[in-house]
């Protein structure tokens, strides 16, 4: 159910945030990048603090009564629902200009609150289950709610904006956060950690208390080790470049329909994002996948999708249909389709990343992983959103001057249209390449479960299968003989 929240809440940011700086507010398009940049950076910093302290919050009294992971989803979805509503405020300045110092802390609180809830989540389904397929069953259905939260969001905005509503940005801002709080909520009560049982404190409590200075000198030094894990390593890489080519798309996606698109409305963007209630459909036939053809099969199917749809948003673009609607409709459900299993891959594969690094490590560093993915996934959301708004200045675009297609002039019409597609594009191919390195399935994760439990239950490494160590070898990117030591790793 948080993914209602988080699903809804990546996808304002991706395909929201920018347009609504820019065409509602009417902020320069490098200043409205500059604002989405700013706030994910000073929260990637965060980010990276927050898993570790996820980690260590047993130890405290409030840990032990809500928590290690529930108490901060409590406190951020209280946080949340004061601080969500007022960023869709218009706010202007002395000079009749819009705010940019006040959208620019909103935006910062409203990402650290986020991410308050969103890191400890992500290390529940570890914790719930070792179980590959109970795992995905997990995951699929997280997915299944997080790309009902992505149509929820463009449905509310698309029926709106199709009104001609004039507060429509605030009023959508108001619908998302009564139901993101519920969402929120309804995953504080019912999900679970990881019972602390007397062998796990045991475990957790061998780990020594430490100063700030060593937490962080430990923190910077498990963010590094994380790289030595090669399944992560390529999980990472597919992971970042598919999600930063989905931002090129929803960040500009309103601009080029606006500007672009022959005898196109703004309302058109907004309907074809909430074409992303297929996106419910999709996800449910990808779990099954999933589990009988694995991961690779599943990218592979997402990336040229992607590719398809971004070549016919092309020919449409060039060819200046007078009536496009019905064919970009067509485009845009084919891209939704993609975009679906994009986003349900990497975040189904994501929880058994731990498990590789605890044959490498023996420790429980859920949390340290959380947060790393997290952290790169928002630099380089950052990224593509900062630079997509520095092209779009590099352009000529301007948002107050040009609100359609006949105010757009062709030279700054055909750079939008080039940035759109050629931006998502890169991103996508070198994802789809990557892509063909991931090795782990449910068949690799069964023979890496299997020699966890053999150790764990005080096996020799001298007796590992063949099948065993080649698998091992594979995932990790290391010797066997210098995986599970004598004792855990910090």
């Amino acid at each position: 159910m948080m993914d209602l929240m988080g699903g809804g809440w990546n996808n304002i940011v991706s395909g929201v945030i920018f347009a609504y700086l820019t065409l509602a507010q009417g902020f320069n398009p490098a200043l409205a990048g500059t604002i989405a940049a700013a706030g994910r950076i000073v929260d990637c910093v965060w980010n990276l603090v927050l898993g570790q302290i996820t980690d260590e919050f047993y130890r405290t009294r409030l840990g032990k009564l809500f928590g290690r992971r529930h108490f901060f989803i409590l406190i951020g979805g209280v946080m949340f629902l004061a601080v969500f509503p007022l960023f869709w405020i218009n706010v202007q300045g002395a000079d009749g200009q819009p705010n940019f110092w006040y959208y620019l802390v909103v935006y910062v609180a409203m990402e650290m609150i986020i991410a308050m809830m969103l890191v400890p989540w992500e290390c529940l389904p570890t914790e719930m289950t070792r179980d590959y397929r109970e795992r995905t069953v997990l995951s699929g259905s997280r997915m299944i709610i997080s790309a009902t939260g992505t149509a929820m969001v463009f449905l509310i905005l698309a029926a709106l904006k199709q009104a001609n509503n004039p507060n429509a940005y605030l009023i959508a801002g108001v619908a998302w956060t009564i139901l993101f709080v519920v969402a929120i909520f309804v995953t504080y009560r019912g999900t679970w950690e990881r019972p602390l049982t007397p062998e796990f404190l045991t475990e957790l409590d061998a780990r020594p208390s430490l100063s700030t200075l060593e937490f962080l000198k430990l923190s910077i030094r498990g963010y590094r080790d994380t790289f030595r894990n090669k399944a992560f390593r390529v999980h990472l890489g597919v992971y970042l470049l598919s999600f930063t080519g989905k931002d090129f798309y929803s960040t500009l996606l309103p601009t080029f329909i606006v500007c672009c698109v022959y005898g196109s409305q703004e309302s058109w963007a907004w309907t074809f994002q909430a074409l992303s209630i297929v996106g419910i459909l999709v996800t449910i036939g990808a779990v099954p996948l999933m589990v009988s053809h694995g991961p690779r099969y599943l990218f592979r199917l997402s990336y040229w999708l992607v590719i398809v749809s971004m070549v016919g948003y092309g020919v449409t673009w060039l060819l200046r249909l007078d009536s496009p609607f019905a064919i970009l409709l067509v485009v845009s459900l084919v891209y939704q389709c993609g975009r679906a299993l994009l986003e349900f891959t990497p975040w189904n594969l994501f929880p058994f990343m731990a498990d590789v690094d605890y044959i490498m490590t023996r420790a429980d560093r859920t949390g340290l992983y959380a947060s790393v993915m997290t952290f790169f996934r928002k630099s380089t959301g950052a990224i593509a959103t900062w630079a997509a708004g520095l092209l779009l200045a590099f352009t000529g675009y301007d948002a107050k001057a040009m609100k359609n297609y006949g105010t757009t002039p062709d030279d700054v019409r055909m750079g939008i249209g080039l940035v759109f597609l050629i931006g998502t594009l890169v991103f996508i191919v070198a994802a789809l390449v990557l892509s063909r390195m991931v090795f782990l399935n449910r068949e690799t994760h069964q023979v890496l479960k299997d020699e966890i439990e053999r150790l764990e239950a005080g096996g020799s490494k001298a007796d590992v299968t063949p099948e065993a160590r080649k698998v091992c070898e594979e995932l990790t990117g290391h010797p066997y003989e210098s995986l599970w030591p004598a004792k855990p790793e910090m």
